[in-house]
């Protein structure tokens, strides 16, 4: 991974068994690192790494992808690829149908699998047998919102023939299919959620479940082991609003959950739970419905949003958590494994593939927001966001035990050097903060640099060399220009420092 124009990220690798003690290394002109004992009169910020003091493991896990494709995934020996997005909210196992939202015009969609033996052969079925064969383990959305897709069929939740026009329409495949706006702007109400849908309850998911033990065996045999408590429930009343246009409150997730993450734990009790799955940092502050009011009604809504004020004033996430562990305690039975929230950087620019100068530099710095309390967001966020020490003091105040899960990230430009460089960041941040499990969303290209940050962790030298899987102390004098990252492999005791060069010095 080199480049002329852009910087470049190096891994050093110090292969000598059983290294301990504290170890220098200071920065090499072109971003390498050596030991300080090198005569090289280095330029750039000074290393150090230290393997006797922030030993700690890292959990495989945080290396997973989601939908990554078989040769990749093999490739990389992925420990864990995830089965989610907006699609998968109304996905059907019986039918092996979903429903595509407000991704794509409400319409309902199928998979061509052949219909004669359904669930058997489905698209979910294929998922989970691609992932038994690379050995990785499988997070499976379940649904969540009430309603699941209710035939092959070419329905949509907005017909133009019944609703009357709209702004935009799937001119190409099915002209009727409307977006639920009409053409003054306003959106589309009263439509029949039957069109499209039936409703699904917690005995649908558990049925899921029994059934993929049958096919797989149980999580502790062999068969899935993850279960997403659906994707996102706060932005339902606009991804699915067709079904559920309004916002998911505080009485509803805890609802919700309690009963579909019952009804898995009944069915597979070895099985992980990962919930509230929600799609950024709002929703560790505010409800689904308090995110749909508060959009609607702006000014001092946001400050004092009427669903948190129903619930004795507290935010969503440690409110949500606690539920959890009443829950427990109530039942002597823990039903919530993972706190599983997104993050997608807000900074203007960075979730994209743009790689002006200027947004090449944003995308670097912005990857602090995953830790650094002095990093103040350069978003509409405007606050240091210190996403994944935020998330572990949330639990530890509230449901302590409970380990963490960001099950869909993205910094943006994959296939540019930037951005795998931005992604090799990410993925030593994971390792070094102590997260437990973590899924690329849109897995790039085997080809394109995104997919070698992967690598570097994973099968640097094409014969499975990966990262430590122990961290120890690594420290950076300007972690702005250089990141460090450093582990130990506890097969062979090898020492293991990954160098993120994040100036253009090369």
């Amino acid at each position: 991974m080199t480049s002329r124009a852009a910087p470049v990220a190096v891994v050093l690798l110090v292969a000598a068994a059983g290294l301990a003690g504290p170890h220098q290394a200071t920065a090499l002109p072109g971003g390498g690192a050596r030991p300080a004992a090198s005569s090289a009169a280095p330029e750039g910020p000074a290393l150090s790494v230290d393997t006797t003091t922030g030993r700690k493991a890292i959990d495989p896990h945080i290396y997973g992808i989601n939908f990554a494709d078989e040769a990749l995934a093999k490739e990389l020996r992925l420990p864990v690829r995830r089965w989610g997005g907006n699609a998968t909210t109304r996905y059907n196992y019986k039918l092996d149908a979903y429903n595509a939202g407000a991704d794509w015009y409400f319409e309902n969609l199928y998979y061509e699998n052949g219909t004669a033996d359904l669930p058997n052969g489905s698209e979910a079925d294929k998922f989970v047998e691609q992932n038994r064969r690379t050995g990785t383990d499988t997070v499976l959305t379940v649904p969540m919102s009430g309603w699941t897709t209710a035939a092959r069929n070419a329905a949509c939740g907005f017909s133009i023939a019944t609703y009357g026009p709209q702004k935009a329409n799937d001119a190409q495949w099915r002209p009727d299919c409307g977006n639920g706006v009409k053409t003054d702007g306003t959106n589309v109400t009263g439509n029949d959620p039957a069109e499209t849908s039936v409703p699904a309850g917690p005995e649908f998911t558990k049925g899921w479940v029994e059934y993929l033990n049958r096919t797989y065996g149980t999580a502790d045999d062999g068969g899935v082991r993850f279960y997403n408590l659906d994707n996102e429930p706060d932005l339902w009343s606009s991804t699915h609003r067709d079904v559920h246009p309004e916002g998911t409150g505080y009485d509803e997730m805890r609802d919700s959950t309690y009963a579909t993450a019952a009804a898995i734990k009944d069915a597979d009790p070895g099985a992980k739970t990962l919930g509230p799955v929600g799609w950024g940092f709002n929703s560790l502050v505010y409800s689904g419905l308090d995110q749909k009011t508060c959009n609607e009604k702006g000014g001092d809504c946001w400050s004092n949003p009427p669903d948190r004020a129903a619930h004795g004033g507290q935010l969503f996430a440690p409110w949500y958590l606690q539920q959890m562990k009443a829950y427990e305690q109530t039942h002597d039975r823990r039903i919530l494994d993972y706190f599983d929230e997104h993050i997608y950087p807000q900074q203007t620019g960075v979730f994209s593939g743009d790689v002006d100068p200027q947004t090449q530099a944003l995308r670097l710095r912005s990857t602090r927001q995953l830790w650094d309390p002095t990093y103040v967001d350069e978003s509409w966020i405007n606050q240091p966001v210190q996403f994944i020490p935020r998330m572990r003091s949330l639990v530890e105040e509230n449901y302590p035990g409970t380990k963490l899960a960001i099950t869909e990230y993205n910094w943006g430009a994959l296939d540019h050097i930037n951005g795998a460089l931005a992604q090799a960041d990410v993925l030593g941040i994971f390792g070094r903060e102590g997260l437990d499990l973590a899924t690329l969303w849109d897995p790039p290209a085997s080809t394109e640099p995104g997919a070698f940050a992967f690598r570097m962790f994973r099968n640097y030298d094409g014969e499975g060399g990966s990262f430590g899987d122990t961290a120890v102390h690594a420290a950076s004098a300007d972690q702005d220009k250089l990141a460090v990252y450093a582990a130990q492999r506890s097969g062979d005791k090898a020492l293991t420092v990954i160098v993120v060069n994040k100036t253009t010095v090369i």
